[in-house]
């Protein structure tokens, strides 16, 4: 049994959360400038882990929860889309890669409004959908896309496999409509 220690520390609004494993885990930092809806840390670490799996040993990423101004400029400023988005994810320079300290594989931001929002009209339980998000920026920054309709499917099914693991339902099945990644 492995033992697992949580720091939380406080500035301001923005709270920063690290969630520790054994030293051959992911090490996942949650950060969040907003109050309500956000999963504790142990949860998002634990879907972020499922989904780098062995590419996550010895890695780190930073997750990000952000409200829907914050989410809006950040996809303006990065996709050039005006309106927040549920998830974006930033993969780390490949050269901060797999050196002997730790591997930064990057920072997922997520938009906890959108995601509430989503949850709703999807039908699904937020939780889930929050697991969901957290499993797809997680394949974003171990390089997988969805710019065409093979690795889109090919993304789908890896995210499906990693959910269903984590007894989550088939998130593509639930609702016919697609959200915007």
């Amino acid at each position: 049994m492995s033992s697992r220690r949580s720091k939380a520390r406080s500035t301001g609004r923005s709270k920063r959360l690290a969630v520790a494993g054994r030293a051959t885990e992911l090490l996942v930092e949650l950060r969040s400038s907003v109050r309500r809806d956000v999963p504790a840390a142990v949860r998002v670490a634990r879907w972020a882990r499922a989904a780098a799996g062995a590419r996550g040993k010895g890695a780190e990423i930073a997750v990000r929860v952000v409200g829907s101004a914050e989410g809006r400029r950040l996809n303006l400023l990065w996709r050039g889309r005006d309106y927040p988005t549920n998830v974006l994810s930033f993969p780390a320079p490949s050269r901060t890669r797999g050196g002997l300290a730790a591997r930064t594989l990057g920072d997922i931001v997520i938009c906890a409004p959108v995601v509430a929002r989503e949850a709703r009209e999807q039908g699904k339980s937020i939780d889930h959908h929050w697991a969901h998000l957290v499993v797809h920026g997680v394949l974003h920054l171990l390089g997988h896309d969805h710019e065409r309709d093979r690795d889109a499917e090919r993304m789908e099914r890896r995210e499906r496999v990693i959910l269903s693991r984590l007894r989550i339902a088939d998130p593509y099945r639930i609702s016919s409509s697609v959200s915007e990644h």
